[in-house]
């Protein structure tokens, strides 16, 4: 074996070993350095300690309340104290940074209910998987959610600069390099070009989120994660499953 390969294969972390460096750092963040913890903390929030499945019925119905405008009164003082020592979210976001898209709201969710990412265009990027690869690994979040929302912008720009054949300024080129494949998958099929592609973005985050090794498509073959995708309707705030 040449010295090159023999270094790649030693310097290449294998997945428990990241999950050896997440869980020192995450216990080390727990008790402030004080040393190694002979029990695992118990989850400050012991009601978000669920399965997938109720998870994701966790979501609907705390949408289904936002829609209704019947959101829960949340203690947010004791909230706070509750989780000073850690968090364990029920459920992952990969959202829009859209204004109007707020998960938190949308899912009728308290303090340490939900492990939020959010970019212009809610795609998975390296940044936003390593973080929610710590939800799963190290927080125990059993469901990661792809949500979309109708009308997006990110979208739009990303339609737009690939028909006119222009650059965008500043940093926007690399929205439209990350949003361009959902675009050019749904051209020239019918209907209306933009949903189309909103839909068929949200669909490929979710397959690769599926698929990133070594983390969650470790827990998801594991059963122990699922990833989903839905749609958030501007109008009525309803999210639409289409995964």
């Amino acid at each position: 074996m040449c010295e090159k390969c023999c270094y790649e294969k030693h310097a290449q972390p294998s997945r428990r070993g990241l999950l050896k460096f997440f869980g020192a750092a995450s216990v080390g963040l727990a008790l402030g350095g004080a040393g190694n913890a002979k029990e695992a903390p118990k989850p400050p929030k012991p009601q978000n300690v669920v399965s997938p499945d109720a998870s994701l019925e966790l979501l609907m119905k705390g949408n289904e309340r936002y829609v209704e405008g019947i959101s829960r009164r949340h203690d947010f003082k004791h909230e706070r104290e509750a989780l000073v020592g850690g968090q364990n979210p029920y459920a992952g976001i990969l959202s829009c940074a859209d204004s109007r898209i707020a998960p938190e709201y949308a899912f009728d969710s308290g303090r340490g209910d939900l492990f939020v990412c959010r970019v212009a265009g809610n795609f998975a990027n390296d940044d936003t998987i390593a973080s929610l690869e710590y939800a799963v690994a190290i927080l125990d979040t059993p469901l990661i959610l792809v949500l979309g929302h109708d009308s997006c912008g990110a979208v739009s720009s990303t339609i737009k600069s690939l028909k006119d054949g222009t650059t965008l300024p500043g940093h926007l080129p690399s929205l439209v390099s990350s949003l361009a494949p959902a675009v050019k998958a749904v051209s020239g099929k019918p209907g209306d070009q933009l949903d189309n592609a909103i839909r068929q973005n949200v669909i490929d985050n979710v397959a690769k989120l599926k698929s990133a090794t070594p983390i969650l498509s470790s827990a998801v073959e594991q059963r122990k994660l699922r990833v989903v995708g839905g749609i958030y309707r501007l109008k009525d705030g309803r999210v639409e499953m289409i995964l």
